[in-house]
């Protein structure tokens, strides 16, 4: 061991701390950040230089067991958790805000490419082809196609409508339309009394949605009947940990975070409020679970880290110098 092995501990201690203080002000900018989850950092000690190896005490007894003689090589970053905690929920009163109060995720998908992420932020809209997406246009996933058929009568001179609801069954892209007309999910029963042009005009219209706490996608109608259009499903893993972030709130690497129920969504395994999966709140969002109080004071924890390891530095060059000067 030399003293160039201190100058090396002790800037692997610059470098770890530095990172750990990128940590802390990613964090921090993201305190405002949807469904921002907080990361820790996880130090760990370098390899150790043995000096001398532990023996075990002799089988005679005359003696003991002697310990190694061990000096460490510094300090390295060895894990970022992250906090997958819940963070408060904050009524926004839009119906397309959905926030998830428990465990689970939300999935998305990338229409263009296929690939697809799972998010805690809910800040979704619906964009100009009625699908619920998120800001970047992924589409959100859960059941889909579910709707209702209906006849239209002749009730003593005035068109009536019955419905016949057809429950949403297939897994996809959730889409928040209705429209009928006759021969498409309309039948004209009126015997003639009404055209097909008339009983198209008074036919059910799309008015209202909300979302339940079990994620069923409710529609209103203009007549005053509900439809359920679909059914928003959650992921959950046993590792959220491993899952990786891919920037927009979203996360990717499902396999390694190991996905409850497999990595295809189902109404068996991934309904809202089953299987240890949270409720959804319409109209809210949740917020970034960072705590600015415990993050200032990791500030300062770093900051003198980093000091207490630059001093490790210059103590160390004051001491090489000294060696240098030896010679005169």
């Amino acid at each position: 061991m030399s003293l160039v092995s201190s100058l090396n501990i002790g800037i692997s201690a610059l470098d770890a701390f530095s990172q750990g203080m990128q940590l802390i002000s990613n964090n921090i900018a993201n305190v405002n950040t949807t469904g921002y989850k907080d990361a820790r950092p996880n130090y760990t000690d370098s390899f150790s230089n043995i000096l001398r190896q532990s023996a075990p005490a002799p089988s005679s007894g005359n003696g003991s067991n002697t310990p190694p003689v061990q000096i460490g090589a510094g300090v390295q970053l060895g894990s970022i958790t992250t906090e997958f905690t819940q963070g408060t929920l904050s009524s926004t009163g839009v119906n397309t805000d959905l926030a998830v109060s428990g465990s689970g995720f939300f999935t998305v998908r990338d229409p263009a490419s296929g690939t697809s992420y799972v998010t805690r932020a809910g800040n979704f809209s619906i964009d100009s082809q009625g699908y619920l997406v998120t800001s970047q246009g992924y589409r959100v996933q859960g059941l889909s196609d579910g709707g209702a058929t209906y006849t239209a009568t002749n009730n003593n001179g005035a068109l009536s409508y019955a419905e016949t609801p057809v429950a949403p069954a297939t897994v996809g892209d959730i889409k928040i339309d209705f429209s009928t007309s006759v021969g498409n999910g309309l039948t004209n029963n009126t015997g003639g009394a009404f055209t097909d042009a008339q009983v198209n005009a008074g036919a059910p219209t799309l008015q209202s949605f909300t979302v339940d706490t079990a994620g069923n996608v409710v529609i209103g109608l203009s007549n005053g009947d509900t439809v359920d259009r679909g059914k928003v499903l959650l992921q959950n893993f046993s590792s959220p940990n491993a899952l990786t972030k891919a920037g927009n709130n979203l996360y990717t690497g499902f396999a390694a975070a190991g996905p409850i129920g497999g990595t295809t969504l189902s109404a068996s395994n991934n309904g809202a409020g089953t299987n240890g999966l949270g409720s959804i709140q319409v109209g809210a969002l949740e917020l970034s679970n960072v705590d600015l109080s415990q993050e200032m004071t990791n500030i300062i924890v770093a900051e003198r880290s980093f000091q207490s390891a630059s001093r490790i530095v210059t103590v160390t060059d004051t001491m090489l110098q000294d060696v240098v000067d030896l010679k005169h």
